[in-house]
């Protein structure tokens, strides 16, 4: 597969074939497009998971939704997993994967971006939900609209026959930080 340089980011960004919303030319580097956090964060409700069963699931009713201010830190303290999102809308083409990485910043301060979740499926729409975990042994500020991850562009060989939204697409047009959904699979 080959990496999508700016030139051919821009390129396909002016033709619409890219679509990522709320971007400015700053966050394209030069094989990249740096994504930004959004306000809002799932957290469990630890005293009241005894534990999750792959099979069933986890309620929503299990995760407590917190929405920051912009300039109001979510402090993710050490060992702790929570989702968030990004600020931007993204819509990938049959054509393309994108891989989602951490920015190397924050990975040299433990935050880890993603736990698995590191592919964009050709035709997928919608706002990536990160799977946030602080590694080190200290609390981490995480700011709304901070630039925290970036996504990669690979061309694929040919267009994908059946793209994401076609075939249980449990996640397309997701808005803000989603849960699992895995009890249906």
């Amino acid at each position: 597969m080959v990496v999508l340089s700016d030139k051919d980011i821009k390129n396909r960004i002016a033709k619409n074939e890219i679509i990522i919303k709320n971007i400015s030319e700053e966050q394209i580097g030069s094989c990249s497009v740096d994504l930004r956090l959004g306000n809002g964060f799932r957290i469990f409700k630890h005293a009241e998971v005894t534990h999750v069963d792959p099979k069933e699931g986890i309620s929503d009713a299990l995760m407590e939704l917190v929405v920051k201010q912009k300039e109001e830190p979510f402090i993710i303290h050490p060992g702790e997993f929570v989702l968030g999102s990004t600020v931007e809308y993204v819509k990938i083409p049959r054509d393309l994967v994108a891989r989602l990485d951490g920015r190397s910043s924050w990975g040299r301060l433990g935050i880890i971006i993603h736990s698995t979740a590191g592919s964009v499926q050709p035709g997928y729409a919608g706002q990536l939900t990160l799977e946030i975990a602080n590694i080190s042994k200290v609390p981490v500020k995480l700011w709304p609209g901070a630039r925290i991850c970036q996504l990669t562009f690979e061309q694929l060989s040919s267009p994908c026959e059946i793209a994401y939204g076609e075939k249980n697409s449990k996640y397309m047009e997701q808005q803000g930080p989603q849960g699992s959904k895995i009890r249906l699979d």
